[in-house]
């Protein structure tokens, strides 16, 4: 459970928002102003309901989640957020042992992840056939987005599904994917766990903390972890370290105040150089350069989050963070193509250096009050974000290798760099949403929000500085209405606009969305279900290209559009028996517009399948008191097929099938040793073509012993 779900009032005080009522989400230490009880007896202040027989989400020890957390943008009830919404919670990261937010996404519906197969250089996934924007507690992760987040360093990934730029700013159209921290609990636990596996993936991990004082105003928490590893491939290497602490200062049950400071660090190897496109071939061979494979990342981040509730309905949310960031990386990659005769294969060389510095913080004021059988709730906000950037790239042709005999031929030499850019970004935002709830059946509600971005770029690639600037306003809007059909089941409809981040030179990108759902929590057990039809247009499209050449370029192809339908459900469906299940299907379409002169009007998205579905069952077998207890778990995914490119003229992608299993078993009280098993039948399959063809990740296994207190 997170320090945002802890109560500092009596146990089992728990709060929850009726409808879309509340928007800055309150921590369940919020202890009730003056009001009065209804008829059945639930303590009722504004929109807020504070239930004693309600529980709060527990991350730890539940895959279920029914509350949602978003920096205090959304309300906190998944049933009444007008919205489809997943969450993937800490207890479902660990049952399946999902080390890359590609893992930890892939039961997710409607979004295709690892469509790069062995690239490991970041997380690549798609929501609803379009990119994601990532957040990190709510704020944007701007500048920091490029990097591969350590799962273990959050409580929860929150996925909301289609453009929501009213509510985040300027975001892409897919989704925003939230993840939420670690964070103090006033309580004493604790974590300690050691991993190996596949590829001599060597882990230990910990996550403690406890209360400071005797006061119980203090508490602390201590996450850490370090992995020692390599890759499927010869001369590779996996490895990283991450350490974060915090510190919460809680000196009633009305404020709250918390301090964090985390550490990322990877040292890798990206294997972006693929394999040659005439045949299979086996995992653990490689054509890239052995001295010349690496990518290594370091991330510092101090953030700050406040909140106070005043005793009028009023409450404030205020948010900081700073975080820096170098990434540097180089490879040398197979340029093939299916014309090749004999077994050498062109490659050429690619890398850069970079560093970026971003500082983002927000304040929120939200005041909720009641005229009769309406409830309102009010929010208006501020934003600003202010970043800098640093980037060398460099490119060029290399030695041809021969994929029959490879010899390689070291690294490459007297290169300089074609791009070397230095840019600001500046972003002031006012944002404001109304709630209405009618007789708590009928929750209207309306958004809009104004974002003012400057751009300025200092271009120094032939040695002379060429500056160059833009300056864009955007607005963006956003209504829906949900109905609550009953306590169990609510529907809604829903439009949502999004605006993404432009560039120098292009339109901002326009998203717009129509979205339909319904949302069943059955009482009485822990589960939900969830249904979802859409329509998702984007406007002024910009989209990486590889070149022939192997470079990448940004190109504008017009309009496109995405329609489907999505199900989910996550229920524990007896005491021994938890599912997890999902199905997507997805309908996409190039609307108008051209690839470097060629139309692409009528053609399917690269790597966005029609059909998406998974499966997780976990099945408990009660032990002998303290020990003996035992999970089992088995998992199936299924990707339908797609096109590898937007021209739809390099081929499909085989139907991809998929099965995982775990299992769990309690050696002794708090103890127990966990086996994972990823692509237990070891398919392979072609998952991303280019220049080169990229593979999915092969078996792997891992075995852990976990303590816990």
């Amino acid at each position: 459970m997170s320090h945002h779900d802890r109560p500092s009032v009596p146990r089992g005080l728990r709060t929850r928002l009726l409808g879309c009522s509340a928007l800055v989400f309150l921590p369940a230490a919020v202890v009730a102003q003056e009001g009065t009880l209804d008829e059945t007896g639930a303590y009722r202040l504004s929109p807020i309901i504070i239930d004693a027989g309600a529980e709060a989400d527990d991350d730890a020890n539940s895959v279920v989640a029914s509350e949602l957390w978003t920096g205090g943008k959304v309300a906190t009830s998944i049933l009444d957020t007008p919205a489809s919404v997943s969450v993937v919670t800490q207890k479902e990261i660990e049952q399946r042992n999902a080390d890359k937010v590609e893992d930890v996404l892939e039961y997710t519906s409607g979004i295709i992840t690892d469509y790069y197969g062995t690239d490991d250089r970041n997380d690549y996934y798609l929501v609803r056939g379009f990119q994601a924007s990532t957040y990190r507690d709510g704020l944007t992760l701007g500048t920091m987005r490029g990097v591969r987040e350590e799962p273990y360093a959050y409580e929860r990934l929150e996925v909301i599904k289609g453009g929501n730029s009213t509510l985040f700013g300027t975001s892409d159209p897919g989704g925003t994917v939230n993840f939420v921290s670690k964070s103090p609990r006033f309580e004493r636990f604790g974590e300690l766990y050691g991993s190996y596996g596949t590829n001599e993936q060597a882990e230990i991990g910990f996550d403690f903390g406890d209360i400071l004082n005797e006061s119980e105003t203090l508490a602390y928490r201590v996450v850490g972890k370090v992995q020692d590893g390599e890759l499927e491939y010869p001369h590779s290497r996996d490895d990283s370290q991450f350490f974060l602490g915090a510190v919460t200062w809680a000196p009633t049950a009305y404020t709250e105040l918390t301090f964090s400071a985390d550490y990322l660090k990877r040292d890798g190897t990206p294997n972006s150089g693929g394999y040659p496109l005439d045949r299979t071939y086996d995992r653990d061979e490689f054509f890239g350069e052995p001295s010349f494979n690496y990518q290594d990342v370091e991330r510092l981040t101090l953030s700050t989050e406040f909140r106070h509730e005043f005793e009028n309905g009023l409450k404030l949310r205020a948010n900081l963070r700073y975080s820096d960031l170098t990434d540097d990386f180089g490879y040398v990659y197979l340029s093939d193509n299916a014309a090749r005769t004999g077994s050498l294969v062109d490659r050429f060389y690619f890398g850069g250096d970079s560093t970026a510095e971003e500082w983002i913080g927000n304040a929120i004021l939200q005041y909720d009050t009641s005229f009769g059988e309406i409830d309102s709730s009010t929010l208006a906000g501020i934003e600003f974000r202010t970043a800098s950037t640093t980037s060398s790239s460099f490119y060029g042709a290399y030695t041809p290798i021969d994929v029959e005999d490879p010899t390689y031929s070291g690294p490459p030499t007297g290169y300089a760099p074609y791009s070397v850019q230095e840019t600001d970004y500046t972003t002031r935002s006012l944002f404001a949403q109304q709630n209405l709830s009618f007789s708590d059946r009928i929750v209207a509600t309306a958004g809009i929000r104004r974002d003012w971005l400057e751009i300025e770029n200092v271009d120094r690639s032939t040695g002379t500085a060429v500056t160059s600037d833009g300056d864009f306003a955007e607005t963006s809007y956003r209504a829906a209405l949900t109905y609550k059909i009953t306590d169990e089941a609510s529907a809604y409809a829903s439009f949502v606009q999004s605006v993404a981040p432009p560039s120098i030179g292009t339109e901002p990108e326009r998203g717009e969305q129509y979205e339909v759902g319904l949302k069943y929590q059955p009482a009485g057990r822990n589960a939900l279900f969830t249904a979802s039809i859409y329509d998702l247009t984007k406007k002024n499209i910009v989209v990486p290209v590889v070149l022939p050449s192997g470079v990448i370029e940004r190109q504008t192809i017009g309009e496109s559009r995405v329609r489907g339908l999505e199900f989910e459900a996550k229920a524990e469906l007896t005491e021994n028996l938890t599912l997890i299940g999902s199905y997507a299907y997805q309908d996409s379409e190039f609307v108008r517009g051209s690839v470097r002169g060629m139309t692409v009007d009528g053609n399917e998205f690269a790597t966005v399948p029609n059909h998406l579905a998974s499966l997780w069952l976990t099945y408990g077998v009660p032990g002998a008191g303290a020990r003996g207890d035992l999970d089992l778990a088995l998992g199936a995914r299924y990707v339908g097929s797609y096109e590898y490119g937007a021209y739809n003229d390099t081929g499909r992608s085989p139907e991809q099938t998929y099965l995982d299993a775990a299992m769990t078993y309690e050696i002794a009280e708090d103890t127990q040793l966990q086996v994972n098993v990823s692509n237990l039948l070891d398919r392979q399959y072609v998952v991303g073509r280019g220049t080169a063809d990229y593979y999915n990740t092969g078996r792997t296994v891992s075995v852990a012993l976990r303590r816990t207190w």
